[in-house]
């Protein structure tokens, strides 16, 4: 094995918590999934979305309103929410938050075991 064959991030090291506002940053984007890291101020937020792939949410740090469907939820470090495709959802910060999602671009029957 190489360095090429994977990749070790610490998350709360990766994207600074901005004063105001989200940020994010891609981590990995391949045929098979996709990993953004995003940043949110207290306060901050997406409105509700959907997504086109199958998806989970981590809360790596902080406090957030997550809204999954009819739900909500408080997200807290270790909160973990898996999702199907066009689910809709949203967050709002309660306090500065670090959130990976990742998305899962390959169907089931794609998949070969």
């Amino acid at each position: 094995m190489n360095q090429a064959d994977y990749l070790i991030k610490q998350l709360t090291d990766e994207l600074a918590i901005p004063e105001s506002g989200k940020q994010s940053v891609v981590l990995l984007d391949n045929v098979r999934s996709k990993s953004i890291l995003f940043t949110f101020a207290a306060g901050a937020g997406l409105p509700e979305h959907v997504a086109p792939f199958d998806e989970t949410i981590q809360i790596i740090s902080g406090t957030a309103t997550l809204t999954v469907g009819e739900e909500s939820v408080e997200g807290k470090p270790g909160t973990w929410i898996q999702m199907v495709a066009k689910t809709p959802h949203s967050i709002k910060a309660e306090t500065p938050v670090v959130m990976l999602l990742t998305l899962v671009k390959l169907w089931e029957e794609e998949i070969q075991l």
